[in-house]
């Protein structure tokens, strides 16, 4: 029997909800873990003492549920698998988005009060339109994301040390489902290539009926190639055109929200400080996993400083901030977290090894004249923890700290010890290095 790790973070969110008149919705791309959260959700239910003849669980991607094919077999299929039930019921549909015409089914269940109900999509875009005109202010979409670097580590239960966990995560990425496989890239990237070309295929060209495939292949090898930097529509147009390939703004502007519609890629705007506000169509683009960017282009040292961005993004997101990218001046500040009237700004970088760097990372946020904290990380061990209200940290401290904890939870892993002078940080980049050429 599949053995379920439990992710207690979001069945606490999935739990304030639960015997409310509203509709729980877990949204997140393709393998990153919903399915198990509804089994875990199932188990915890019946533990409480719901009968297990009261939960129906529903999961459309297996055969055993073909049948229902549309609202109407839904109906029906549900109204028979109650029959006899009394007491609260729960209806856990996965991937819900397979039926057609779902969100009728959902309405009507809903407005009968038959069950509280709990589903899973794997398409944003298709969620929010549909919810907003049938389900407005009665559902609460709950993002479910990729590991973060601490759950990572509870998946793997036993390891050599923290440094070296960090490696693997960088190169296999986040998803769940790598860690029931063999630590080995052909095997790794195999599962990885066989999730990006379902979710490009079955969620994006046979979803919109695109007939130019190779277009966007090329953006998708584009945004990979491009980790972290400031991209537009009209930027990427313009960069194949200058290959001699000719693809319209709009139709780049589409194939972007198909992406990020998919759970692929996410846009970050960027947000100017100094005016407090949004700026338009120039955005940064951050993969969901970015083992999956390493399956279809390969793992490349060089690309560390983009590579230790997106954890960090993608830490801060699952911490529940709502993130942008900063500018102020001319200058760039990676990150600006906002969360229940607070703020974080953050730079990211790999080390801090010249005085130009220093600068660079620090001398923007000494631009910002609000108090909100301020913090650079990078896998530098010994460096002055405070530079003008400025805060250092090194980067595994604050993936391994949680939030409102004075200590480091990596204080309870092995092998972790604090080296002086950046000593482990290159060599966390050579050993990275020797596995991206085979070594």
């Amino acid at each position: 029997m599949e053995e379920l790790i439990s992710r207690e973070q979001y069945l606490d969110r999935i739990g304030k909800f639960l015997d409310q008149p509203i509709v729980k919705i877990l949204v997140g791309m393709r393998r990153v873990g919903k399915s198990v959260l509804l089994k875990l959700l199932k188990q915890k239910l019946i533990s409480k003492g719901v009968p297990q003849q009261n939960i129906l669980y529903i999961n459309k991607e297996s055969l055993e549920f073909d049948s229902i094919q549309t609202y109407a077999d839904l109906n029906r299929y549900v109204k028979a698998a109650f029959p006899q039930s009394v007491g609260p019921k729960y209806l856990l549909i996965d991937e819900v988005q397979e039926i057609k015409g779902w969100e009728k089914g959902i309405v009507s269940f809903l407005s009968e009060g038959y069950a509280d109900l709990i589903l899973t999509g794997s398409n944003a875009y298709l969620f929010s339109s549909e919810l907003a005109t049938y389900l407005s202010g009665r559902y609460v979409e709950i993002p479910v994301y990729p590991l973060t670097f601490s759950e990572f580590l509870s998946f793997r239960k036993t390891y050599e040390s923290v440094e070296r966990e960090f490696q693997s995560f960088l190169r296999y990425g986040s998803l769940p489902g790598i860690h029931h496989l063999r630590w080995e890239d052909e095997v790794v990237f195999g599962y990885l290539n066989s999730l990006l070309y379902t979710v490009f295929y079955k969620d994006i060209v046979a979803r919109h009926n695109l007939r130019e495939v190779s277009v966007l292949e090329k953006i998708v090898r584009f945004l990979f190639d491009n980790i972290g930097n400031i991209t537009s529509a009209k930027g990427i147009s313009d960069t194949f055109k200058s290959q001699q390939i000719k693809v319209p703004v709009d139709t780049v502007v589409n194939y972007l929200q198909y992406l990020e519609a998919s759970f692929l890629i996410d846009r970050v705007k960027r947000f100017r400080i100094e005016g407090k506000r949004h700026l338009e169509y120039r955005d940064k683009c951050f993969l969901n996993d970015i083992g999956i960017r390493h399956g279809l282009i390969g793992y490349r040292d060089r690309d560390i400083n983009g590579l230790l961005e997106n954890v960090v993004y993608k830490e801060l997101q699952s911490r529940g901030y709502q993130v942008s990218v900063g500018q102020i001046d001319q200058q760039e500040v990676d990150f600006v977290a906002e969360r229940t009237g607070t703020r974080l700004y953050v730079q990211v970088t790999y080390l801090l090894g010249s005085p130009q760097v220093v600068e660079r990372e620090y001398g923007a946020l000494r631009k910002i004249p609000d108090n909100y904290e301020k913090i650079v990380l990078s896998m530098d061990r010994i460096y002055p923890e405070d530079q003008d209200g400025i805060r250092h940290q090194n980067l595994l401290d604050f993936l391994l700290r949680k939030e409102g904890s004075s200590s480091s939870l990596a204080e309870g892993f092995p092998s972790y010890a604090p080296y002086a002078g950046g000593y482990l940080s290159r060599a966390i980049g050579r050993r990275i290095a020797r596995r991206g050429t085979g070594a």
